[in-house]
């Protein structure tokens, strides 16, 4: 499958908005007081879940991206 340069721009730029918007989210979860009682709560480990598959997600789709553009240099 070939992807195109619009496409493949459209996936790195996705990899890099799943980079500056998760961590941020994960900062705003941890100072949230219902993150901590006595260890971590289910509201923590529930979002901390949720921010370690968005940032493998939106990597393995950064990297398809990042790939997609040097095919397109090479033709």
């Amino acid at each position: 499958m070939k992807l195109s340069r619009p496409m493949s721009l459209f996936l790195v730029a996705f990899g890099v908005w799943s980079w500056v918007i998760w961590p941020t989210f994960l900062k705003n979860i941890w100072k949230d007081p219902r993150s901590f009682s006595d260890g971590p709560t289910s509201f923590f480990t529930v979002h901390l879940v949720l921010v370690i598959a968005s940032l493998v997600f939106g990597t393995v789709i950064g990297v398809l991206g990042a790939r997609g553009l040097l095919a397109t240099r090479r033709r």
